[in-house]
């Protein structure tokens, strides 16, 4: 699994670098890469989506998938939410993830954009497939990276074989243990 992108300070995805472009790139990075997880933030600034669209390039090349993180309901709205529909309806994802707000935000049905669309509920859980898949309750100390957590269980969860539910529900386990710690990488 390969994955575009790092979180800010302020908690918000700008992908490995605004300046990152298809140049930077190297297509042996991507030559086995069975998934590629692209932060929603990737497309919405050039040259990082050129960089974006030319890694979902080599991965669809090597027969490889692709998983969306929507990212953030202030982003969609500033880069339109329309613009980033009629994105992912070119990419066609295999996975999308969204908050519900990012959801409501983009204004189309999940499930017409991707074969798997995960909806994320925090400290609710997630739904997939109309699903809900509760969290445990846990005592949280810090929710920075549990969005990554998430996504990271879920992705690894499916490429070994989970049903989509089955992930989500590894998803919502390593989602739920990441707060319970403060900082976005937990020992």
């Amino acid at each position: 699994m390969r994955r575009l992108g790092h979180r800010r300070a302020d908690g918000h995805h700008r992908g490995a670098s605004v300046g990152l472009s298809p140049d930077d790139l190297d297509a042996a990075w991507f030559r086995d890469a069975r998934l590629l997880h692209v932060p929603g933030y990737s497309f919405f600034t050039e040259p990082l989506a050129s960089a974006a669209r030319a890694a979902i390039r080599a991965v669809r090349e090597a027969k490889g998938m692709l998983a969306v993180d929507l990212s953030s309901a202030a982003g969609l709205r500033a880069y339109g939410p329309a613009r980033m529909a009629y994105v992912l309806a070119r990419i066609q994802p295999e996975v999308v993830f969204a908050t519900e707000g990012e959801a409501a935000t983009l204004g189309v049905a999940l499930e017409s954009l991707a074969q798997v669309p995960v909806v994320k509920l925090g400290p609710a859980g997630c739904r997939v497939f109309g699903r809900t898949i509760p969290a445990p309750d846990v005592r949280a100390i810090d929710p920075t990276g549990a969005g990554d957590a998430f996504a990271a269980a879920f992705c690894a969860a499916w490429l070994g074989g989970a049903t989509p539910v089955e992930a989500a529900d590894r998803g919502v386990q390593a989602a739920s243990q990441s707060v319970t710690l403060a900082g976005a990488r937990p020992s």
